[in-house]
């Protein structure tokens, strides 16, 4: 699901979707980005969805400071999702934990559209979007120790050697995650790509910010906690015997 990758240095998300194509030429600049460009055609329905629902559900970016309690409408643990895909699995989600509020980042057009159309049609008042990239929104929007959580699930594990430099799990974009989350703060990680999983558990383990929720003597990973649906894609991937691996982490 998740739509944000990375660019430089620290990389950043992108979904693990059916037809999901590689970055765009040109988008390997030097600028830390969360995500890279992806051509996609927005829908009648989702081009509707953002006439319908634009103003309520989705927040513009801006390099101050959010009231979070302003923008939801009320006072909620605030979970942040960096990269949502088309947003089905975050809107089931929100339905399934209504107690929560989630900011949700994507910048991705037609997934926007089609999470508005989900939350609109819904009315899951505890969904906000901003279409813009989650670095800059963690770092202007949001404050240390103000996310109560953050999901990013299926980030573009970029397969090759040589692409690896640009996952999103890397040390310096977990220590900003981890300086966001406030004390028992919970970051959670999935992934369908063992060797990524693989360096997900090395990188968030040896952020002294983070403790591992997994069973000691395990394996490191948890079971897929019940709120995280399964997608279609990953169904099919589980009945083929691809393994999917959740990490959950704690802030200390």
């Amino acid at each position: 699901m998740t739509e944000d990758t990375s660019a430089n240095s620290e990389p950043n998300a992108s979904t693990h979707s059916p037809g999901r194509p590689g970055p765009a030429p040109g988008t390997y600049m030097r600028v830390v980005k969360s995500y890279v460009l992806r051509a996609g055609r927005t829908t009648v329905a989702q081009a509707r969805a953002y006439e319908l629902y634009s103003a309520h559900f989705l927040l513009p970016y801006a390099p101050r400071p959010l009231d979070a309690d302003t923008a939801f409408g009320r006072r909620a643990p605030l979970v942040m999702e960096i990269g949502f895909g088309m947003g089905g699995a975050t809107a089931h989600i929100a339905r399934v934990r209504p107690e929560d509020n989630f900011l949700c980042c994507e910048v991705h057009e037609p997934g926007v559209g089609a999470l508005l159309k989900l939350a609109g049609d819904e009315g899951l008042e505890n969904i906000r979007i901003v279409r813009h990239d989650a670095v800059e929104v963690l770092d202007h929007m949001l404050g240390e120790s103000s996310l109560d959580g953050v999901h990013i699930f299926f980030p573009d594990p970029w397969h090759k050697s040589r692409h690896h430099k640009r996952r999103l799990i890397q040390a310096p974009f977990v220590n900003r995650l981890a300086r966001h989350l406030k004390p028992g703060g919970y970051l959670h990680l999935a992934t369908d790509w063992q060797p990524y999983a693989e360096q997900m558990l090395s990188v968030l383990g040896a952020e002294p910010l983070l403790a591992n929720t997994a069973q000691p003597g395990g394996d490191g990973y948890v079971p897929k906690p019940d709120y995280r649906p399964l997608t279609k894609f990953e169904n099919r991937g589980l009945k083929l015997g691809h393994g999917v691996w959740d990490l959950v982490f704690t802030r200390v």
